[in-house]
């Protein structure tokens, strides 16, 4: 994989790249400004960012904002000497918040949870049947799908619509796993893509999408899995 550290801490910075160890290609970053100018232009993209909280010039809840403008699919996980923005870490789809000095252990499982992620992302496909036609479209592109007047319509996160035949339970029978979640009797939701659940609604990308009584309970815990969750 491919590991941004971010940490004005040199000490630190390379304490976490020797847990790494020479698996990973791993950039050290002593400043916000120098990631954030590499991510900008495009130069390198990253699998995983481990985040100081604490940084000189900019904290590390603002780093991140700023990098989700620009990579919507690394992993973030902060690294810090308190738990104090545990919250904010929350409301940005951090991955984990690991706190100083990090164990080695927590740093296992924080891998092997972005590795299948990353996995999973790459390899796994929504396969569809439109006008006699076959096709796939990867997770990783896949917003929900909404099932509407017997026609199924694929919302991507380039804006593209895919309409395809079928019923909605057979494209949750063929999505089964923890990437997918079924919200509603109409919808069908990616969890690595909602932003914000709020009571019986949840958002993706400006989409506003109810979540029924019946499937409420399961659509709640799997978000909190996959914000905090670490894998055994």
């Amino acid at each position: 994989m491919r590991i941004a550290i971010c940490d004005d801490c040199r000490e630190d910075a390379l304490y976490l790249q020797s847990l790494l160890g020479g698996i990973h290609m791993t950039v050290l970053y002593g400043t916000a400004r120098e990631l954030l100018a590499d991510v900008r232009d495009g130069r390198i993209s990253y699998d995983l960012y481990l985040l100081d909280i604490y940084l000189d010039s900019m904290d590390g809840i603002r780093l991140a904002k700023q990098i989700r403008l620009v990579d919507e699919y690394g992993a973030v996980c902060f690294v810090s000497s308190s738990d104090a923005f545990y919250r904010e870490a929350y409301d940005l789809y951090a991955v984990q918040y690991l706190l100083k000095p990090v164990e080695p252990e927590a740093l296992r499982r924080l891998l092997e949870r972005v590795a299948r992620h990353v996995a999973k992302n790459k390899e796994l496909s929504l396969h569809f049947r439109w006008r006699g036609q076959m096709g796939a479209i990867p997770y990783n592109r896949i917003l929900f799908v909404s099932s509407r007047a017997h026609t199924l319509s694929i919302y991507c996160r380039d804006g593209y619509i895919q309409s395809c035949t079928g019923r909605l339970d057979e494209i949750a029978g063929q999505v089964a796993g923890d990437t997918f979640c079924r919200c509603h009797q109409s919808y069908l939701v990616n969890m690595y893509y909602v932003d914000n659940l709020d009571g019986n609604d949840m958002t993706l990308a400006g989409y506003h999408i109810p979540i029924s009584r019946r499937y409420a309970a399961e659509v709640k815990k799997r978000y909190r899995e996959i914000l905090f969750e670490e894998m055994d």
